[in-house]
């Protein structure tokens, strides 16, 4: 394809998934899709195969739709679909890895034939069962499971999907708002396609497609052939919720013959009792981050850039559990899939990688009745602790990495729910010193404007193993989790009663490098 033309159409599949994820967050009804941005908005070929992405998301939704597809297109081969058909899912093993995630797919069509298929991914306000927490006994408890279905048949509803979806949900006008604003962001889109296709005289994209993909893979493939051969190794260990301690092992191999690196897992800590435990599909969308942030951030994200990066991990380990595994708090275990990576990246390229940070964003969802006796359930709300420092520069505060997803502000908190914030604040000094320093953490203190017993689900970690330095760089310090001044470590749902004071002091990144010396006094 010329290259001129190339740029023309990139440039305006870009725009269409853009403006997509734009209209979803500007519609949705839950506070951490509208303010945060814990969205995925992708569009795919007629295979399933991710063509082009929108310039905003977090790596888990993202790269877990991206392996949606293929599971989509299986399910429902494309000469069975028609206009008007919406797919949906929440399978953790087929998509982004617990229930609250809901993948939506509309099929798009051009002149009466399918052309492809806009994907979007977000976090739900409620999906029944357990609800936000790590404390669920299995899978069954965490919630309603939906398979790979139609929602809507031919623009017709699927009744009896929608009034299952109805009587399991606590806060169902929320979830069913969210869902039609990934149905109309999606609409949008495949208007829009169609007008390209229109304009630019094509009655597909599989021209379009194929030249993007293997331009993209071609182009990782060469970047991979410069780095130096070999297998790295990294570790990385944090305590979760209930105490526990996790350790993620790694081994990245560098393929320079194939253009490949293979990511393997084998050593990590084994399955969870608790709903920590990760699905390949999202572990290998942070691994596959961790390795494009560092490798080639400047090329499109889609399936042939992603196609040379391999991860593998033994069957039954945390970051590769089984059915009925628990998987609600996914994120607190799958956040920190891109720190032993980043160790082992270190022995290649240096200049690239940073030092641990918090890791998983810690995860609140408060549940109880207001004053006047109504009840309440918030969506989640997220706070994040200190990036780890880089060689040439400061981690970054108060940042949540590697998900990117933005805190809810309190203001918009306090006006949703019963809640009264006293404090929120960055807590210095809690990044760890070296050349360039980590990123501090923050101190957040609230309570609840209730008369009787709110239950809290508090998701939290690294309470006990602050995050390493880096190249003699210093830890961090660890985060700090209390209930009226007393620490607490609690894997599941805890009962408080109306005068209780919660504080949540995240922990801060890790440095990079050691300190000069200090040159000596004259004497």
């Amino acid at each position: 394809m010329d290259g001129i033309e190339l740029e023309i159409l990139w440039s305006n599949l870009i725009s269409i998934v853009s403006e997509q994820a734009k209209a979803l967050q500007r519609i949705a009804f839950s506070p951490v899709v509208r303010e945060a941005g814990d969205l995925a908005n992708a569009l795919f070929d007629t295979q399933g195969r991710m063509v082009a992405q929108a310039i905003t998301g977090t790596p888990g939704h993202i790269n877990s739709l991206a392996a949606a597809g293929k599971h989509f297109v299986k399910a429902f081969p494309p000469e069975t679909l028609h206009p008007g058909d919406v797919l949906i899912t929440n399978d953790p093993w087929k998509s982004a890895g617990h229930f609250f995630d809901i993948t939506v797919m509309l099929p798009a069509f051009h002149k009466g034939k399918l052309v492809g298929f806009f994907g979007s991914t977000i976090h739900h306000t409620d999906i029944g069962g357990y609800g936000v927490g790590a404390g669920a006994r299995d899978i069954h408890e965490e919630g309603l499971w939906i398979p790979l279905l139609k929602l809507y048949d031919a623009g017709k509803p699927n009744e009896v999907l929608h009034e299952i979806i109805r009587v399991n949900v606590r806060t169902p006008d929320e979830v069913f708002g969210d869902l039609a604003a990934q149905i109309s962001s999606g609409k949008l889109a495949c208007t829009r396609l169609s007008a390209l296709l229109d304009r630019q005289g094509h009655d597909n994209i599989e021209t379009l497609a194929e030249e993007i993909i293997s331009r993209s893979e071609t182009a990782t493939r060469n970047a991979i052939r410069k780095l130096k051969p070999g297998t790295y190794h990294g570790e990385s260990s944090f305590d979760v919720p209930g105490g526990d301690v996790v350790t993620l092992k790694t081994a990245v191999t560098v393929d320079t013959e194939t253009g490949s690196i293979i990511i393997d897992f084998d050593g990590s800590s084994g399955p969870s009792p608790y709903g920590i435990n990760v699905v390949m599909n999202y572990t290998h969308a942070y691994s596959t981050f961790a390795i494009r942030s560092c490798l080639n951030p400047e090329l499109p994200n889609n399936f042939g850039s992603l196609a040379p990066i391999i991860v593998k991990a033994p069957d039954g380990c945390i970051v590769n559990c089984k059915y009925p595994s628990p998987v609600n708090a996914r994120h607190v275990v799958g956040m920190y899939v891109p720190m032993p990576i980043l160790k082992a990246l270190y022995h290649v390229m240096p200049d690239r990688v940073l030092a641990e940070g918090a890791g998983a964003v810690w995860t609140i969802q408060v549940q109880g009745k207001n004053l006047d006796g109504s009840p309440f359930i918030s969506a989640m709300f997220n706070y994040s602790g200190g990036m780890g420092a880089r060689r040439n520069k400061d981690g970054p505060s108060a940042t949540c990495y590697p998900t990117g997803v933005a805190a809810v502000p309190v203001e918009i908190l306090e006006a949703s729910m019963p809640i009264l914030f006293s404090r929120k604040e960055l807590q210095h000094g809690t990044g760890g010193n070296g050349a360039t320093r980590g990123g501090d953490g923050q101190i957040i203190s609230f309570s609840m404007r209730t008369k009787s017993e709110w239950l809290l689900n508090a998701v939290t970690s690294r309470t006990t193993l602050a995050p390493e330095g880096l190249e003699g760089g210093e830890p961090g310090v660890a985060g700090r989790f209390l209930v009226n001044g007393q620490p607490v470590s609690s894997a599941r749902k805890m009962v408080m009663q109306p005068t209780d004071e919660v504080m949540l002091a995240t922990p801060g990144g890790g440095g990079y490098g050691r300190v000069a010396a200090l040159p000596r006094a004259a004497e």
